[in-house]
């Protein structure tokens, strides 16, 4: 792929990188298909109630998977795909590129995510796929999809609901870069982010971790590097989050919800994260249901 002036990464892989060890901070443990197939039962579980055959044959798509380093295409824009990736482990995002190398992420990917069609129809791609971190995907072939919905139908509908919280997130994100502040902008994605993490069970208390770098973060919500860096410290500076490296803690969620003007139901979540009255910080004793 030509190296293009702004943004630079390497080529999509066909190989698999040596297995990562032990747990990554947001990544799930290692251990094979039944945790592949169990995070992304967990995620379709807020949607249907899903039978033990259900949950077994969502394991077996994840029997076949490949680990990438930071920075390495899962799929590239006009290219033909026909698998769908799963994420395991890590973090990666959805993007689009002008020939000058100005990019736009569209969709940032947290473990439980799908990226890719999941119709056998669809081979040729409108944009790329580029892992954030270390990451291990499922490569899941389409047409094991389709038989996966003809043989569980309920499925389907689970992956239905899925696909329009994607819309909904998509709808969101255009909104942010539309009309809010770079305040406003920064303090909604660390929300939205915390909360689509805590449903998948990658919070630890107030913490998580923040996968995006400022430049990263800058191509995401369409600001420059220097106003990303100017922001996240007034955003410390008024006492909402602390970042340190990539651990993200949020030390008062009512105030940075408020900020954001965040309202997690477009997330359709069973229970979006709403801070108890008289809870200082905001989230002690109100977590996320347990998935």
């Amino acid at each position: 792929m030509e190296t293009l002036p702004r943004y630079a990464v390497s080529p999509l892989r066909t190989g698999t990188a040596p297995a990562p060890t032990g747990r990554r901070p947001g990544g799930a443990p290692e251990g094979g298909g039944e945790v592949a197939g169990g995070i992304l039962a967990r995620k379709l579980g807020n949607f249907v109630e899903l039978s033990g055959p259900e949950r077994e044959a969502l394991n077996d798509l994840g029997r076949q998977q490949r680990h990438h380093g930071a920075r390495e295409h899962l799929s590239l824009e006009n290219g033909l795909s026909r698998s769908v990736c799963l994420i395991i482990e890590g973090n990666a995002c959805r993007y689009k590129i002008l020939p000058d190398g100005r990019r736009q992420i569209l969709t940032l990917f947290i473990p439980g995510d799908l990226c890719g069609r999941c119709l056998p129809d669809l081979d040729l791609g409108d944009e790329s796929v580029v892992t954030l971190t270390a990451s291990t995907v499922a490569v899941i072939p389409r047409q094991a999809f389709a038989a996966l919905v003809e043989e569980h139908p309920r499925l389907t509908r689970a992956l239905a609901c899925n696909a329009l919280v994607e819309e909904a997130v998509h709808r969101e994100w255009i909104v942010n870069i539309g009309q809010r502040t770079g305040y406003e902008r920064i303090a909604h994605l660390f929300c939205e982010l915390f909360v689509r993490l805590s449903a998948v069970g990658l919070t630890q208390g107030t913490r998580c971790e923040l996968p995006l770098t400022q430049g990263e973060l800058a191509d995401a919500l369409g600001l420059s590097a220097v106003h990303i860096n100017r922001t996240v410290q007034q955003l410390r500076s008024d006492g909402l989050i602390c970042l340190r490296g990539r651990e993200l803690t949020i030390l008062d969620f009512p105030a940075l919800q408020s900020a954001a003007m965040f309202d997690g139901s477009y997330l359709h979540l069973p229970q979006t994260l709403n801070p108890a009255p008289g809870s200082p910080r905001g989230l002690e004793g109100t977590p996320l249901r347990d998935l």
